[in-house]
């Protein structure tokens, strides 16, 4: 609320009550944003306090949000006089690519308001507010007009467009939208059909998981395409997240995975763009990812999972550890109780990441030759602390399992001193597959293992586009229509993310 300073009221009493009031309410507010600005770091703090103490990060959002409106609605419920515009602006500026709609306001008259002369303009104040126009359904008509030949009597007329959907009422605009809200955005199509259902338009949740399913038969050959361009490559990430699937013959759920290969080559400047492959499996059997990467060789950045040790049997495959899992297993001790030694492997992970921050995105010469000047003292004296330390230790202790968790992966851990394009840990895949953990708290579970393999392809896709900088409904949606239209199936090249065109 803000105070119309060029009409305050002439009655000094009056004034007097309202400087009191304004002065109770302030001191009022500023005691309440106090308090929920408390409120706000204490929850921050849970965030990575112990575990037991530790909200689920979208519990954490939900309240902090809340907390700020109401810090916002407190601002705005007390009068304050309007400010002047900052000479420079805090905020970035809103991006040139929306559309503009001008909204003039004019004094209405050519007369000054103060003596009634003429006025002339002598410049203009521009300022610019973000506006929303809501999603919109229509209809569009295809119109096909019959003619007649006088002379054969022969009739005609344009042949009928094709369908994405065979028989289906959906363009590949909408079909998109659909795929975009489902495996981008997490929204089940239970709750797409309800708020399709408030535009008033009636498309049960059977007709919107028909779309999907056609949509998906389509997008089928890009994801082989996208497979083999991933792991044609010589670096990859590697990682499985856990997948509910329905298993109607037990009444239950079962559990499979999406396995997830990542290539992502910016940390060291590398020419390949970055992308993500998911393949659903019923389960975590070591033949998945042998299957997977038959014929892949290379360097494969790894988590602890045992199964990934039989891919090195032919010496193709190069198994780079994950300095992340092995500093995971340091900080869960530390955080449980006041151990010196968790703390000390601590500092000195530590201090392999401060090196690699140094020298990300440089050349992979560059990487190596910092690397074996300041990298390597640290991992040998690193090693030598642990085979010293290990020995004084309960066997069976937590702290003990730890050290022989790095040692055990030792030759993996210390493999990115004799290569400048191996990272320290696998974290750009599990990057990847953030999103297929939100989308699990959404959707609770896949309705089959058919639907786990949709999840697969459409979600590949869409995080490929994602990690290229390319909005994934605008994208879907070209694709859609040009594969319609009868894009050569030899050029699917030019619809992967990174080299599609609008």
């Amino acid at each position: 609320m803000r105070l119309d300073l060029d009409n305050l009221p002439s009655d000094v009493e009056l004034l007097q009550r309202l400087v009191r009031d304004m002065a109770g309410a302030v001191a009022t507010r500023d005691g309440e944003i106090g308090r929920l600005q408390a409120l706000i770091k204490q929850l921050q703090r849970m965030q990575f306090g112990k575990r037991s103490e530790q909200l689920d990060p979208s519990q954490l959002l939900l309240a902090l949000e809340d907390l700020d409106a109401d810090i916002a609605r407190i601002e705005e419920s007390v009068p304050s006089a309007p400010a002047d515009p900052p000479s420079s602006p805090s905020r970035k500026p809103l991006p040139d690519h929306l559309p503009r709609e001008t909204v003039v306001l004019d004094v209405g008259g050519d007369a000054c308001p103060c003596c009634g002369g003429a006025v002339h303009a002598i410049g203009e104040s521009v300022s610019e507010m973000l506006d929303w126009v809501p999603a919109q359904l229509r209809v569009l008509r295809i119109l096909r007009p019959k003619y007649a030949c006088r002379t054969c009597k022969n009739v005609v007329q344009a042949a009928a467009p094709e369908r994405l959907i065979a028989n289906g009422l959906a363009t590949p605009g909408l079909i998109a939208q659909v795929l975009v809200a489902k495996y981008c955005d997490h929204t089940p199509l239970y709750r797409q059909s309800k708020i399709f259902a408030r535009h008033g338009v009636d498309l049960p949740r059977s007709t919107l998981a028909g779309w999907v399913g056609g949509a998906s038969w389509w997008l089928e050959a890009l994801h082989r395409r996208l497979s083999e361009h991933v792991f044609g490559s010589d670096i990859l990430f590697a990682d499985d997240t856990p997948v509910p699937v329905l298993d109607p013959g037990r009444g239950r759920t079962k559990t499979g995975r999406l396995w997830a290969y990542a290539r992502e080559q910016r940390g060291w400047s590398g020419a390949d763009p970055p992308a993500a492959v998911f393949i659903y499996a019923p389960d975590r059997r070591a033949e998945r990812p042998e299957a997977h990467l038959a014929r892949f060789e290379g360097v494969l950045h790894v988590d602890g999972y045992a199964g990934f040790e039989r891919l090195t049997a032919s010496g193709k495959i190069k198994l780079a550890a994950c300095w992340a899992h092995t500093r995971r297993k340091f900080y869960e001790i530390a955080e449980a109780e006041v151990t010196p030694l968790a703390t000390e492997a601590l500092r000195r992970i530590a201090l392999l990441y401060a090196v690699e921050e140094l020298v990300r995105g440089q050349s992979p010469a560059h990487r190596l030759a910092v690397r074996r000047a300041r990298s390597k003292p640290i991992v040998d004296a690193l090693q030598s602390w642990l085979e010293t330390t290990l020995p004084n230790l309960p066997p069976r202790g937590k702290l003990a399992e730890a050290m022989r968790y790095a040692l055990t992966r030792w030759d993996g851990l210390t493999r990115f001193l004799d290569d400048g394009r191996i990272e320290l840990d696998t974290n750009p895949v599990e990057r990847a597959i953030r999103p297929v953990a939100l989308g699990r708290k959404n959707h609770l579970f896949a309705g089959s293992d058919g639907g786990a393999e949709r999840w697969a392809v459409v979600g590949s896709l869409i995080e490929t586009a994602k990690l290229n900088g390319v909005e994934p409904y605008a994208w879907l949606k070209d694709v859609l229509t040009r594969m319609l239209a009868g894009h050569p199936a030899s050029r699917l090249d030019e619809l992967l993310p990174w080299a599609w065109r609008p």
